[in-house]
């Protein structure tokens, strides 16, 4: 069923407009997609489908909800985005950070994700602890993404394909190296090497590796591993849905 978005003002989409071209000119300079990807998916995975509160509305604008230790490092990217956000002040932080991880994906080679604007901004952080844990396992993976957000098997999956951008940093996941061999390029590569032997110098978290091991989960890796248009169709559609949660009625 086709979602019932608000209507935004024309000035606002104009905004929404002129803040992409100024984001991408800006993620594609500092080199930094990974991490605007990021705040953009722990933004919106903080979200509780049964209370209906947390999700991507703005409130890693908070420093308590960078202190989350899931976020460690998030501070970064607020910090980072600020001087733009400050150019649109007419734009919610809810819209600037999802939009800032729409174009992340864009300017690094992946798919257009669809983008609709109107998410207004909440004024008090989710409590900690809803975003997943990268030492579990599928029970894990299906609690937090599946009976707490929503979301389906196949989500679960292709979106674990957006570690196809980016690195962990020990010093703020307890996790060191990229998990594909380049980093700022987002493609199925990371499907691909999660079917092949692990090696040293790329990384693969637990939460990982089950994708391999479950049999639901499986079959959807091979499938993205070997058709990159596939995973990039399947791809924006999980990413707007996880951007939109809570976003707008049915």
């Amino acid at each position: 069923m086709p979602k019932n978005y608000p209507k935004v003002s024309e000035e606002y989409q104009k905004a929404i407009d002129k803040a992409r071209r100024k984001l991408r000119g800006f993620i594609a300079e500092k080199g930094c997609a990974p991490l605007m990807l990021r705040i953009a998916w722990h933004s919106a995975g903080t979200y509780d489908v049964k209370t209906n509160t947390g999700g991507p509305f703005g409130t890693m604008r908070h420093a308590a909800e960078q202190g989350h230790a899931a976020n460690n490092g998030l501070d970064i990217a607020v910090r980072l985005l600020e001087p733009i956000k400050e150019q649109f002040p007419i734009l919610s932080y809810a819209d600037f950070y999802q939009l800032a991880g729409v174009v992340a994906v864009e300017i690094t080679g992946g798919p257009d994700i669809p983008f609709h604007p109107g998410r207004e901004d909440k004024p008090e952080p989710p409590p900690e602890g809803r975003l997943p844990n990268a030492t579990k396992g599928a029970d894990h993976l299906r609690e937090v993404f599946g009976k707490t957000m929503g979301l389906t098997d196949k989500d679960i999956v292709v979106l674990s394909g957006g570690h196809t951008l980016g690195r962990c940093h020990k010093e703020r996941s307890g996790f060191e190296g990229p998990w594909t061999p380049n980093p700022l390029i987002f493609d199925n590569s990371f499907f691909q090497v999660l079917l092949d032997e692990p090696t040293e110098d790329l990384l693969q978290l637990p939460t990982d590796s089950v994708l391999v091991t479950d049999p639901v989960f499986r079959p959807y890796v091979e499938k993205y591993a070997a058709d990159e248009e596939a995973f990039f169709a399947d791809y924006a559609e999980s990413h707007m849905k996880l951007s939109e949660l809570g976003f707008a009625e049915a």
